[in-house]
C-alpha cells in the first residue's frame, strides 16, 4: 500500500473517526494536494456529509500581512470561522513554502490579526475540549520543512513517515499500543496534586489538583508522544529554563528563561530573540502557563524546529504560555500558545506529591 494512502487512512479513521454525515474541514497548502487528495477520497468513503478545505498558496500570510487594510485584518477568516464553529473534524497538514514567511511583519498588525483572531480560537478550545469538533495536526514533508530540520527531503520524508509510524504493517495498531503504555502514567499523575522539573537551570513546580492528566495518543496530533495537563494557574512558582530552539510566528528563540511568581512570568530573558519575547508577553493571557506536558516518543531523537515533533520527544518536557486546555480543567485564556521544551536526559528529575517518578529522562514508575 502506498504511504499516502497509509497516512490517510491513518488520519480519517484512527485520528479523526470521521463517521457518516460528519462535516470535514481540511486546512494545508497547496504542497500538500497529494495528502489531501487521498484524505479527500477516504473522508467521503467513510460516509463524510461535506469535505471543505483551505490550500494556502506561495506567500499568502506575507502578501496578507502587509498589504490588507485594518478593516481586513480585523476580520477573521469566514470559512475557518464556520469550520470552528459548526464542523465535526478538522484536519490542520502542515505543508510550509517558506517557515520565515511572516517573520518581518509589522508587530502592531500583528497585534491587530492575533485580537481577531481570539474568538474563533476560543471556538477552536472550546469544541475540541469535548470533542465537538475532532481534530488533527500532522505534517507533510516540505523543502522548508526538511532544511530547518537539517535534513534532505528524502530524509525528512524517512523522518515523518517513521514518527507516524507508517512503515509498519498496521499503523493505527501501533498508535493503539502508544496508548496503552501512556495511561500507566496518566493513571499515577491523575492521584497526584503536585509536581515539580528539576534540571541544570530549573526547579519549577506547580499543583494539578482538580486538573486532568492527557494520553496524547495520535489522535489529536500525529505523530504524538506525550502526556500533558493545565497546571492551576495561580499555582506555578520557580524558574524554568528551555534548552531547545522554539519558533513562533515565523520567529526564532533559544535559551529562554522565566521566573514565575503566584503563577505569573515576572521576569525573562533569552540569548536570542529578546525583543519577540518581550512582544509576546504584551498579549493578554500570555504570561501564565496553559499546559505542562512530558514527550514519551523515544523513537524522535532529535530537534527539527517544529513543535509538533519536537515536544514529543522521549526525555523532554515542555510548558506552553497562552491558552490552557479545557479538557484539563486549564482556565487561562489567551490568543496563543506557545510551547518550550527542555531536554531532561541530563540529570532532569519529575517530582509527583514529593515522590521521585522520574530521572535522566525515563520514568521510575
Amino acid at each position: 500500500m502506498d504511504v499516502l494512502t497509509k497516512y490517510a487512512r491513518l488520519l480519517t479513521h484512527y485520528c479523526l473517526n470521521v463517521q457518516p454525515g460528519d462535516k470535514v474541514f481540511i486546512s494545508s497548502t497547496m504542497l500538500a494536494e497529494p495528502l489531501v487528495r487521498e484524505v479527500y477520497r477516504e473522508a467521503y468513503a467513510a460516509g463524510a456529509a461535506l469535505v471543505e478545505y483551505d490550500m494556502v498558496f506561495r506567500e499568502r500570510e506575507r502578501l496578507f500581512m502587509q498589504n490588507a487594510s485594518i478593516e481586513a485584518l480585523a476580520h477573521p477568516p469566514t470559512l475557518t470561522t464556520l469550520a470552528m464553529e459548526s464542523f465535526d473534524c478538522y484536519l490542520n497538514i502542515r505543508a510550509p513554502y517558506n517557515l520565515r514567511e511572516t517573520s518581518g511583519a509589522d508587530q502592531d498588525r500583528t497585534q491587530i490579526r492575533n485580537a481577531a483572531m481570539a474568538p474563533l480560537n476560543k471556538a477552536y478550545f472550546e469544541r475540541t475540549a469535548d470533542r465537538r469538533l475532532k481534530r488533527n495536526l500532522c505534517q507533510y514533508p516540505t523543502d522548508a520543512s526538511a532544511q530547518e530540520a537539517g535534513m534532505s527531503l528524502s530524509e525528512y520524508q524517512q523522518f515523518v513517515f517513521g514518527a507516524c509510524k507508517l512503515f509498519t504493517e498496521n499503523p493505527e495498531a501501533e498508535w493503539l499500543k502508544v496508548r496503552q503504555n501512556q495511561q500507566h502514567v496518566v493513571d499515577h499523575l491523575n492521584r497526584c496534586k503536585s509536581v515539580r522539573y528539576v534540571n541544570e537551570g530549573t526547579d519549577i513546580r506547580f499543583s494539578t489538583d482538580g486538573r486532568t492528566w492527557m494520553n496524547s495518543d495520535g489522535q489529536t496530533n500525529m505523530p504524538s508522544g506525550e502526556v500533558y495537563t493545565s497546571p492551576v494557574e495561580d499555582s506555578v512558582q520557580g524558574r524554568i529554563h528551555f534548552s531547545y530552539p522554539c519558533i513562533y510566528q515565523g520567529q526564532e528563540v533559544e535559551d529562554v528563561t522565566l521566573w514565575v511568581k503566584d503563577g505569573f512570568i515576572e521576569k525573562w530573558e533569552a540569548r536570542q530573540g529578546q525583543a519577540f519575547l518581550d512582544k509576546i508577553f504584551e498579549i493578554p493571557g500570555a504570561r501564565r502557563f496553559g499546559e505542562a506536558a512530558i514527550g514519551t516518543n523515544y523513537d524522535i531523537q532529535r530537534i527539527t524546529k517544529n513543535i509538533l515533533f519536537d515536544e514529543k520527544i522521549g526525555g523532554s518536557i515542555h510548558m506552553a504560555i497562552g491558552q490552557s486546555y479545557l479538557q484539563t480543567g486549564g482556565k487561562n485564556e489567551s490568543s496563543i500558545h506557545w510551547d518550550m521544551i527542555t531536554d531532561m536526559t541530563r540529570g532532569g528529575e519529575i517530582w509527583a506529591d514529593d515522590e521521585k517518578i522520574y530521572q535522566n529522562g525515563q520514568f521510575l514508575i
